[in-house]
């Protein structure tokens, strides 16, 4: 599986597509106009290929239509991502998480990483199969505490609906005191008005096959994302048949 394009500039591809039919120019003809090949084209309108902001100009003189927020977003999607800093380059799902305004998910026979306290974390980690650097443990952790902030902030507020298996919460993960004030901390950021908590009793149910998470954003014309991860990488699924049949 080849490696996923940033979401800002997954984004601002699609936008440059849309314009583009729009003023009813093939890929072709366009790309002519703009002095590309077509499959250069076709990579900056799948976000493969960052598009700069003379691109930019160009594009809307040739597609007569100007938005200047089209030229904001090509200088924040050149910016390197806030999570770069701490030594991750992997364009998955912190990348969309984001920008997402809503996550739902289910998370199967783990507690969703958005609800962790660090000593939790820490006791995942220690037996992770991934094996960490006392620096990259740091990192990975200040990260995963940095992703919660959303979910009390007040400029930037994450919703966070979660669904999860009663067996999760059975679990012994890094012993008693760790996990009384883990099962404490779920009591109170379910209080929160931005986390809706619920637990499935311990017999079958649909979603015993794995975990799942749906990710929707404040752009409405931005598809929501389902995102699928196994043992080796991870799913990205936004074709609106394959996300509604859940």
């Amino acid at each position: 599986m080849g490696k996923r394009a940033p979401f800002l500039r997954r984004r601002l591809g699609r936008r440059l597509r849309e314009i583009r039919e729009e003023a009813d120019f093939t890929l072709a003809e366009a790309a002519k106009r703009l002095d590309k090949t077509r499959s250069a084209l076709q990579r900056i309108e799948t976000g493969a290929t960052r598009a700069d902001v003379h691109f930019i100009r160009s594009a809307m003189d040739i597609y007569d239509h100007y938005d200047e927020t089209l030229v904001e977003e090509a200088r924040e999607a050149a910016k390197p991502p806030w999570f770069r800093a701490y030594g991750i380059k992997d364009m998955g799902y912190v990348d969309v998480e984001t920008y997402a305004s809503t996550v739902r998910e289910f998370s199967g026979l783990m507690l969703p990483g958005l609800l962790h306290t660090e000593e939790y974390i820490r006791a995942l980690f220690a037996h992770s199969r991934r094996r960490r650097s006392a620096e990259e443990l740091h990192n990975d952790i200040e990260v995963r505490l940095i992703r919660q902030e959303r979910l009390t902030s007040e400029h930037d507020l994450l919703e966070l609906s979660v669904i999860v298996d009663e067996s999760a919460l059975r679990r012994d993960v890094g012993g008693r005191d760790v996990m009384r004030q883990q099962l404490q901390h779920l009591i109170e950021m379910a209080g929160l008005p931005s986390v809706c908590l619920q637990v499935l009793p311990l017999k079958m149910h649909s979603a015993l096959d794995g975990g799942f998470t749906l990710l929707s954003f404040h752009d409405r014309d931005e598809p929501d994302l389902l995102y699928v991860e196994y043992a080796t990488g991870a799913l990205h699924i936004e074709e609106d048949d394959e996300v509604r049949a859940l």
